[in-house]
């Protein structure tokens, strides 16, 4: 998960005044509130077009009113001072939820004893300080828990940790200082656990700079299984604050947090004993703090058939939308931001009326437009507003597709020469986007130009230069100007499930 560095360092507190509607706002708090609500309370964006702005005025208040409700403030739907403040200060990036929680599934470690390492240390702090530190943060876990942590040296360790600067070798670079400070993966398999920190921000033990230890114990609570909390006083609130360090323990609603997920550290017994009085009286029961229930509430975005954490997921479709991806299953769609580290997933329908199952879909960034295909059909979306274009939807023959093809079973528009890719069963065809006409020879067979990946491609993407076709479960990361296999992946690591 994502920790937040943004203007502030502390909470701010002051009288809550009514601020002016939200178009008269100075330009960079007009677009903060955007941003924080685009991330924390909402699935899409708001535009800075009068036009779009109008439009989404529901939305961004209902979203507003939801991000003043969660922390206290006065629920009026308009920016004042006050929420302004709120915005402004340290957090994490993922959305936010009452009391503590766990991520869904609730993921959790199977063993008792958990190694890590620490492949890259910072440039603030010596080693032994890091070292130090980050055994300190996770004794805070194993005090009530009955998990053992374990640094080694060499391998390949439960939870890896590093400090990186920008791009350090996943799929969320960091962006300099006062910005993303930490972020850390939900408890399992392969990068499961996994912590990173961002080598940009100044790391300190006390009060000044970014204290390690806070920021740690934070990041482990999320490599633990925790979710955000909306306890003030807990350690997993999603907004960061300093607190002394000196005797630092973990807080209730963290403790009983990860508790829930664990157990209880009971004491180890003496090894001399010694013999209890003989009670004269029947003993009182000891009053006994009463366990908070885990939240109920459904998620109505959750589709009950989820498969998102299964490594036999398969993709009906997806494709890139303005930096971010969408993975399309079953009349549902998973929305990998890059804005934060959580997955939502929505119904298609919900989203864009008339399309109930889409099975393919390809962006053509140059456009500003993406496509979603749904059997003999194709809808073109604005990806600036998330609306449809007027005069669709469109026949596949309008594509010069032959009028035997029935549906498409993959997608991907390919920067690099302008081409989009349509497969169908073992067979492709290329389309030139700038001639919006199909090129000639075509369909020819998928192996003969892609040699490593299978023969039939169920959902194809591009992300970072590279091009990605799923088969099944199993995906290949494929050099498209080299034409070789670069790894092989499994679908579902795209979705915080590793």
């Amino acid at each position: 998960m994502v920790l937040v560095l943004l203007a502030c360092l502390t909470l701010c507190s002051t009288a809550p005044t009514v601020a002016p509607e939200t178009d008269a706002l100075p330009e960079d708090e007009d677009t903060l509130a955007e941003n924080y609500l685009s991330h924390f309370y909402t699935d899409v964006g708001i535009s800075n077009s009068p036009t779009v702005r109008n439009i989404a005025r529901t939305t961004f208040n209902d979203s507003l009113k939801a991000m003043q409700s969660f922390f206290g403030l006065e629920v009026t739907g308009t920016l004042d001072n006050e929420t302004i403040e709120v915005m402004k200060a340290p957090r994490c990036g993922v959305s936010d939820i009452s009391r503590y929680a766990h991520f869904y599934g609730r993921p959790r470690w199977e063993k008792r004893q958990i190694t890590y390492r620490i492949t890259k240390y910072g440039r603030h702090l010596s080693k032994s300080e890091v070292d130090a530190t980050i055994a300190k943060a996770f004794q805070l876990y194993s005090d009530v828990i009955p998990l053992d942590f374990k640094q080694i040296d060499s391998g390949t360790a439960d939870i890896m940790i590093l400090f990186g600067r920008r791009d350090h070798g996943d799929f969320y670079p960091f962006d300099g200082a006062s910005g993303v400070l930490a972020h850390a993966n939900a408890p399992g398999r392969g990068q499961g656990g996994d912590t990173h920190f961002d080598d940009d921000e100044t790391w300190t033990l006390t009060q000044r700079g970014v204290n390690l230890l806070l920021v740690a114990a934070h990041e482990f609570g999320h490599a633990l299984g925790l979710d955000h909390s909306r306890d003030r006083r807990a350690l997993m609130f999603p907004t960061y604050t300093y607190s002394p360090t000196t005797g630092y323990k973990l807080p209730a609603d963290d403790r009983r947090g990860v508790q829930a997920l664990y157990g209880s550290r009971t004491p180890e017994p003496d090894p001399k004993p010694k013999p209890a009085p003989r009670p004269t009286a029947a003993p009182e029961p000891r009053p006994t703090e009463p366990e908070p229930e885990e939240p109920t509430q459904p998620d109505p975005g959750r589709n009950p058939r989820d498969e998102q954490c299964s490594r036999d997921l398969v993709f009906d479709a997806a494709t890139s939308v303005r930096g971010d991806l969408l993975f399309f299953k079953n009349g549902y769609y998973w929305k990998k931001s890059t804005a934060a580290q959580g997955i939502r997933l929505s119904k298609v329908s919900a989203r864009w009326p008339q399309i109930n199952v889409v099975d393919a879909a390809y962006e053509v960034p140059d456009k500003d437009v993406f496509y979603l295909f749904e059997g003999r059909q194709y809808w073109g979306i604005r990806a600036y507003t998330n609306t449809k274009l007027s005069g669709y939807p469109k026949p596949l023959t309008n594509l010069g597709l032959p009028s035997n093809v029935k549906k498409l079973d993959a997608a991907v528009f390919v920067k690099s020469t302008g081409k989009t890719l349509f497969f169908v069963d073992s067979k492709y065809w290329s389309y030139d986007e700038r001639s919006n006409q199909m090129d000639s020879g075509y369909p020819r067979y998928i192996s003969w130009d892609f040699p490593g990946i299978s023969c039939r491609v169920d959902a194809a993407f591009e992300n970072f230069g590279y091009l990605y076709f799923s088969d099944g479960p199993r995906q290949t990361e494929y050099n498209y100007a080299s034409k070789t296999v670069n790894r092989v992946l499994l679908n579902y690591g795209w979705l915080n499930c590793y």
